[in-house]
């Protein structure tokens, strides 16, 4: 029991939140929809990251699948998210390359909508060496933390409602492989901020 509260506030400190007051949670209906279903260990690695990452700022998500809406939920906070090519590690290439943005967010008349894209083909194909480098039992688990923190920095843009980059961490513009693939990798202190006054 010790154990667990010590782990707690020693989260709760790096995550730059000790002694501040306690967040409050808002809830986001996510609007998921997929070319193509991935397995499910992609699906619940890329879950649990987003809640990692954004959970301690204040942001619940709810997801759901656009082909099961029926128009009768009602929801003050969504965004809606596309998730492009192959979300699965089979026939990985051997060598990595960079295909570009691996996600992005639309704007409409100067003004940031809450759609969002996200390219698992060419997170696959950027990531597709390092991949290959995992035990077969890790690599769901490695492709969906990687979507879990693109996915994130694309929310960041949405929620924060801003074009702006960060120095460092998700809300910087450019990903490494490392950062994509490191055990931790977070907001910084600045954007953190950012989301929860909005």
């Amino acid at each position: 029991m010790l154990r667990a509260l010590l782990l707690l506030l020693a989260l709760a400190a790096s995550s730059g939140f000790a002694g501040g007051p306690p967040v409050r949670a808002t809830h986001v209906a996510l609007y998921a929809q997929f070319d193509q279903t991935p397995p499910a260990a992609v699906v619940d690695a890329l879950r649990s990251e987003l809640d990692s990452i954004m959970g301690p700022i204040g942001l619940d998500f709810e997801w759901r699948l656009v082909a099961e809406n029926r128009g009768t939920e009602s929801t003050a906070n969504l965004a809606v998210v596309t998730f492009k090519g192959r979300c699965d590690v089979d026939s990985l290439p051997l060598r990595s390359s960079n295909p570009g943005a691996l996600g992005w967010t639309h704007i409409s008349d100067g003004v940031i909508i809450p759609f969002t894209d996200l390219d698992c083909g060419g997170l696959r194909v950027f990531l597709g060496q390092e991949l290959l480098a995992l035990r077969r039992e890790d690599r769901e688990a490695a492709l969906g933390r990687a979507l879990g923190r693109v996915l994130a920095h694309e929310l960041y843009h949405i929620f924060a409602n801003t074009k702006e980059h960060a120095a460092d961490g998700v809300g910087k513009p450019e990903y490494s492989v490392t950062d994509l693939l490191c055990s931790r990798f977070h907001f910084g202190t600045r954007e953190v901020r950012e989301l929860q006054m909005r």
